[in-house]
């Protein structure tokens, strides 16, 4: 990817949350921008509430296999020591090492996923939960790890764009 093409891919990003209304337009922005900028098959934004230790998934990409309502319990493995506690992004590029950390890797396997990437969203010192973007195996080489940082300023931006559009 060249960075003219990362620059119209944020300047579009940019563009969509301006212009966008409800509480989705955030997250079909960060949609169209993870998947031009590092591929997502699948693309999920969780919250996390740890005083209840619960997550919700806020957006998905697919709602009939990942519906956007009810809540899961935190879950206290290796995933959450590196998300939760290093507040780095989780990448696991085949199914048999995402089966080691999540319970559904059936159903991820089952739409043709087999690779993650899981990056927090850290505002004012608080992890507000996750983008997740799932692909094909072996998807999430090095350089699109590294693009990967790209979207961090615009996940907070679409977190804090959501929160208003709810709180309206």
């Amino acid at each position: 990817m060249t960075n003219e093409e990362i620059m119209a891919a944020l300047a579009e990003f940019d563009a969509a949350v301006a212009g966008g209304k409800g509480a989705d337009a955030p997250w079909l922005a960060l949609q169209a921008l993870s998947r031009k900028i590092v591929g997502a098959k699948l693309f999920t934004v969780m919250t996390v509430d740890m005083k209840n230790e619960l997550a919700r998934r806020a957006y998905t990409s697919d709602p009939e296999s990942y519906p956007a309502s009810g809540t899961k319990p935190i879950q206290y493995n290796r995933w959450f020591d590196i998300v939760h506690k290093a507040r780095q992004t989780f990448v696991a590029n085949t199914i048999a090492d995402i089966a080691t950390v999540f319970p559904d890797h059936e159903t991820i396997w089952s739409l043709g996923c087999s690779s993650v990437i899981n990056m927090p969203v850290v505002v004012a010192g608080e992890l507000l939960g996750t983008v997740n973007c799932l692909d094909v195996e072996h998807h999430y080489t090095p350089e699109r790890l590294e693009r990967s940082r790209l979207l961090a300023t615009p996940a907070k931006l679409a977190f804090l764009a959501a929160a208003r559009a709810n709180a309206a």
